[in-house]
């Protein structure tokens, strides 16, 4: 199963993988994706959250990668991924590197927490500068 949510005012994509993925649901969930990235301006977040995933196979890579290839197409401007079990990345360094040719930063954390903080609290690599405060 595949959860897909977007935060227009933190302007991050959230992809949830849980239990066992197949190809079919992550094609189903191009078309969430697109309308989701609409609320989105380039240079956003996305997080990837396999903390729930159990599997996904390697009939999967295609699928996933156009997916990756619409992320990118929209212009994300940092990827960060939970990955608690290495054991069930399907390959996302390897997959990023021919999907996302505009190499954003990418970050992987072991916890959703983890992810969250440095996603919402680091400086975001290609977002503007923030005004200075006035003072009075």
């Amino acid at each position: 199963m595949i959860l897909a949510t977007s935060n227009k005012f933190k302007q991050v994509l959230c992809v949830n993988y849980i239990a066992r993925v197949r190809p079919a649901e992550l094609k189903q969930s191009r078309e969430e994706l697109k309308i989701l990235l609409t609320d989105l301006r380039p240079g956003f977040g996305f997080l990837a959250n396999l903390s729930a995933l159990e599997s996904m196979g390697l009939d999967c890579r295609t699928e996933l990668g156009r997916n990756m290839d619409l992320i990118s197409q929209n212009g994300v401007g940092r990827v960060i991924r939970v990955i608690p079990d290495p054991t069930k990345d399907p390959g996302l360094n390897i997959l990023g590197f021919f999907h996302y040719p505009n190499h954003p930063p990418i970050t992987t954390c072991t916890t959703l927490a983890e992810a969250v903080e440095k996603l919402l609290t680091e400086p975001h690599p290609t977002a503007p500068p923030k005004p200075p405060k006035p003072t009075t």
